[in-house]
């Protein structure tokens, strides 16, 4: 049978003394560097969080200003287009003018040139009359 001495005890300190060397020694220490690396995580996590929302939020500002500067982009071409087609207006008016200034011109240098033909036809159709009745008729009419 067990008999129950001094050494039982003994060995019962021994054992708590052992106990609570390695837990001052071994255990406390890695329960601490478990704790400070759950902490580091946790706080890594976080700036995860962060990070990825700011993300979100720069992205989303990002698009709005490529948004609004299309849109600034286009009231611009369409102000552009429309300065354009205004000038377009302005010198087709002004070529319209010009050519009927032109055309009005050719038109009295034309008219001009017929009078002074005609005149000139006038002042010969008698020449030409004499001409013509002497050849038809074979003889002088003076």
């Amino acid at each position: 049978m067990i008999k129950v001495d001094v050494s039982v005890f003994m060995q019962i300190l021994n054992f708590l003394i052992l106990i609570w060397a390695l837990n001052m020694v071994l255990y406390r220490p890695i329960r601490n560097i478990l704790n400070q690396r759950r902490k580091k995580v946790e706080g890594l996590e976080g700036n995860i969080d962060s990070f990825t929302r700011e993300k979100a939020e720069k992205d989303n500002a990002f698009h709005a200003g490529i948004r609004a500067a299309r849109k600034e982009g286009m009231k611009k071409k369409d102000a552009m287009v429309l300065s354009a087609e205004e000038k377009e207006k302005e010198i087709i008016s002004r070529i319209n003018e010009k050519s009927q200034a032109d055309l009005a011109k050719v038109r009295d240098d034309i008219a001009k040139s017929v009078e002074e033909v005609r005149l000139a036809l006038l002042q010969q159709v008698d020449t030409f009359a004499s001409e013509i009745g002497e050849k038809i008729l074979g003889r002088s009419l003076s």
